[in-house]
């Protein structure tokens, strides 16, 4: 049962998924649930903050979380520059790499110290936020904003993490094929 309860918030959350449109200039980009709902709304991004919470609880100690929190933290800062204008390149390819990068570490089973995964995950989170930021429009609350697609986030995290434990009760193989097909979503995303 507990494994089966794991799974509701990924199910629904690819069910309303929609393909790569949590992007620069789609959507509203303004407010609380529109910062929200960022995060839930793009294929790229949801497989990636899940895949976080999966490998994070497949780390387990420590890692279950501190990797999440470092992406939260590093994704914040990411934020905060996109939506000051700094400019970062390649933002599309390494949301989209991080999805292919993330699935593969879950699906090798990947067990690097906790600051190397916290070095890992910060470094795509910066993208990511960086990718929500550029978002904001001017006259937009950007702390109400980057609040929800902060908890967003954290949730997906979360339901990762759930997934991961659920997941860590099956054999190793289930686990292993779950973190190939999330790398395998992640090419054809970034193919198109």
């Amino acid at each position: 049962m507990h494994r089966f309860l794991a799974v509701i918030p990924l199910a629904v959350s690819l069910a309303v998924a929609l393909p790569a449109e949590a992007h620069t200039g789609v959507g509203p980009t303004g407010g609380f649930a529109s910062g929200f709902a960022h995060p839930l709304f793009g294929l790229d991004h949801l497989l990636a903050m899940i895949a976080v919470g999966v490998w994070a609880s497949l780390l387990g100690g420590r890692a279950l979380w501190l990797v999440p929190a470092a992406f939260v933290a590093v994704m914040a800062v990411g934020g905060g520059a996109g939506m000051l204008g700094v400019p970062l390149p390649m933002v599309e390819l390494m949301i989209g790499g991080s999805v292919v990068v993330l699935g593969l570490l879950v699906a090798l089973g990947a067990k690097p110290a906790t600051v190397v995964a916290m070095a890992v995950v910060g470094l795509f989170a910066l993208f990511h936020g960086h990718a929500h930021g550029t978002e904001m429009h001017e006259g937009v609350n950007g702390l109400t904003y980057g609040l929800g697609f902060v908890l967003a986030t954290a949730l997906l995290h979360a339901a990762g993490i759930g997934l991961g434990t659920a997941l860590g009760r099956l054999p190793d193989i289930a686990v292993r094929a779950g973190g190939g097909a999330v790398a395998a979503a992640g090419l054809a995303l970034m193919i198109g």
